[in-house]
């Protein structure tokens, strides 16, 4: 018989198992059901806000979902991932339920890659789509792009652990004031992806005027992939409009390309934020696929 056991926390053989199940999803798939935020939630300890549900049949474990309730003013967000040799048994359905009667019916569900089966199961859960996510790729090769032309006083030099944390944290919770996952990062995220394999602060690029912080470009190499990242970009709101934000992208762009000779850059941006995917499409950039969120009726 299945049932769906919440805990909040993982670990030991359980956390093993789900991330093998992350992983294999992954590999069927084409890309992981579970973000890498709530990969370092899962993997985090006990955290106020975050639940986990493993949806179990005796020993085995049949899938998984993270309910993540930290953001004050909206729903839950939730990500859920079912093995990839029990599909067809509902078990997706089993987990959104699950997800629902836990938020007190008040959810956003993510959809990475958009599949037809995670726009069905959201239909039957009763949720409707109302935010686009869009990856954006371009190539590197030859790599051709204008010198960053950068605002009066300002210069760019890399990250230094332990020393920039504070001031970081600071710009980008200004940046991303209207962002509430991206903005709310504290000491304990930054951490946790200090802590990456992938972590490289030659590759976390800082602008500063008089030595204050007026914006960042956070680049992230996935290494198996051969694939750059604009990971993160975030510019002060004074210092927005001032071309700033194309200027870092180029300092970054040049960076995964010639520093870290990869053949491929990649990035997110909300398909609403046209200003973002302006600029982006302007640098090189194309739609390459889509995560789309879900949500309950407001």
């Amino acid at each position: 018989m299945t049932e769906v056991v919440v805990r909040d926390e993982v670990s030991g053989n359980e956390l093993a198992l789900v991330e093998r199940l992350i992983e294999e999803a992954a590999r069927r798939d084409g890309q992981p059901a579970v973000s890498e935020q709530g990969r370092l939630l899962l993997r985090g300890g006990a955290r106020e806000g975050v639940r986990h549900l493993l949806l179990r049949e005796g020993d085995e474990l049949l899938g998984y979902a993270q309910l993540d309730g930290t953001d004050t003013v909206e729903p839950p967000s939730s990500e859920l991932v079912v093995d990839p040799a029990r599909r067809g048994r509902r078990l997706g359905m089993t987990l959104g339920q699950a997800l629902l009667r836990e938020s007190g019916h008040r959810l956003r569900l993510w959809a990475h890659g958009a599949h037809p089966p995670a726009r069905r199961l959201a239909r039957r859960l009763g949720l409707t789509e109302f935010r686009e996510l869009r990856q954006l790729r371009r190539p590197l090769a030859d790599l051709d792009l204008p010198d960053p032309v950068l605002p009066e006083g300002v210069t760019v030099r890399a990250f230094v652990p332990g020393v920039d944390d504070g001031a970081w944290l600071a710009l980008n919770a200004a940046a991303f004031s209207h962002h509430p996952e991206q903005g709310s990062l504290t000491q304990r995220d930054l951490d946790a992806r200090k802590s990456e394999e992938w972590f490289d602060p030659a590759g976390f690029f800082l602008a500063e005027r008089d030595g204050a912080l007026l914006g960042f470009h956070w680049t992230k190499v996935h290494a198996a992939e051969r694939l750059g990242e604009v990971y993160v970009l975030g510019v002060a709101p004074e210092a927005q409009g001032s071309g700033l934000g194309r200027a870092l992208t180029t300092v970054g762009l040049r960076h995964l390309a010639a520093d870290r000779g990869l053949p491929t850059a990649m990035l997110y941006v909300d398909a609403d934020n046209a200003a973002a995917v302006r600029v982006y499409e302007s640098l090189g950039f194309r739609t390459h696929e889509t995560d789309v969120m879900y949500r309950t009726e407001t």
